[in-house]
């Protein structure tokens, strides 16, 4: 496995797990299964592990918790903060606002710690940015949390530029995560030129598209009842099919590399900049083993070319959020 680093101190996998869709969002398995994933994952080489309270909720970062137990000088890991939820509520998603106040973020990482099972939380991620408290305030409290010893290093998601540069005057920021793949491209207007400038590591989560540019959703067919993609705008019955003659074009184009058109999309990532590392959340070890293959794809200037122009991003179709999740991103 190579290996890159995210700021100054985190030196981690060229490619990371997000874990969210083990026990979150998209219907969840047999914890069996997923601790089967996590695990070969480590015997793979992967050492960034990706989590949040709110997946599952609170799910998520135990179960991660009992299958690194043993595991910990081997891995890094990293969870967020920021949203509230209610357990109870109907749906795909329990998520009723956000909340980045000061006492709340360090609540928060204590109960994560527990939860995990561990000592000292690697990276510390703000889920989103709290349009309500001063971006200012809210990395001031994860900075105490680093005197404190509770946490290594600081990230945000899916912040803006201006907001990047306000919270690295805090306190150094070592990973910004926000969604990037060849359907995604908001990054590239502002973000990516920040984090290259600051020396901060980019983090994108859905590198895939939520598993589209694999390939491996042709229709609403392929979607459990209570997935939260459903609600999506990209995974309507019309988008999908939209959208599927993007990803017949990059099935040719990996067929003609020789690669499986997922290991084609997260190569094209990967080589966007030497401080990218994409977070393609998998439950099943095949398609762990197969995304893990991506770091050994090197793709030419005219084939980087060649994939871009594949799926250019004003030929896609639907939002990548509702107007609601839309709110909370690039803040």
């Amino acid at each position: 496995m190579k290996h890159r680093k995210l700021g100054a101190d985190l030196t981690v996998s060229s490619i990371g797990l997000g874990c969210m869709g083990m026990t979150y969002a998209y219907g969840g398995q047999e914890e069996a299964k997923s601790l089967e994933t996590l695990r070969r994952a480590v015997d793979l080489g992967v050492t960034f592990f990706d989590t949040a309270e709110v997946y599952g909720p609170f799910d998520n970062e135990i179960l991660l918790g009992k299958a690194l137990t043993g595991l910990r000088d081997k891995v890094v890991i990293a969870t967020k903060f920021g949203f509230t939820f209610d357990r109870n509520r109907g749906g795909p998603s329990p998520i009723t606002g956000v909340d980045s106040r000061p006492q709340h973020v360090k609540d928060v990482a204590d109960a994560s710690l527990k939860r995990l099972g561990i000592d000292v939380i690697d990276l510390y991620y703000q889920h989103r940015v709290d349009p309500n408290v001063p971006i200012e305030d809210t990395v001031g409290a994860m900075a105490e949390l680093v005197k404190a010893g509770k946490v290594k290093a600081l990230g945000l998601s899916e912040a803006s530029a201006a907001t990047i540069r306000r919270a690295h005057k805090v306190h150094p920021i070592a990973a910004v995560q926000s969604e990037y793949s060849l359907w995604t491209r908001d990054p590239e207007a502002e973000v990516l030129a920040a984090c290259r400038e600051l020396g901060i590591g980019f983090v994108p989560y859905s590198p895939l598209g939520r598993g589209f540019l694999a390939g491996a959703i042709r229709s609403t067919d392929a979607l459990g009842d209570n997935d939260w993609r459903r609600t999506q705008p990209r995974f309507q019955a019309d988008t999908i099919k939209a959208n599927l003659s993007l990803v017949e074009t990059l099935e040719n184009l990996a067929r003609d590399k020789g690669v499986t058109t997922a290991q084609l999309a997260l190569a094209w990532v990967l080589h966007q900049g030497d401080f990218i590392v994409p977070i393609p959340g998998v439950r099943k070890v095949k398609h762990l083993e197969e995304n893990i293959g991506a770091v050994d794809v090197t793709l030419t200037p005219k084939e980087l070319a060649a994939i871009a122009a594949a799926v250019p991003k004003e030929a896609v179709a639907g939002k990548r959020y509702t107007e609601e999740g839309l709110k909370l991103v690039n803040a």
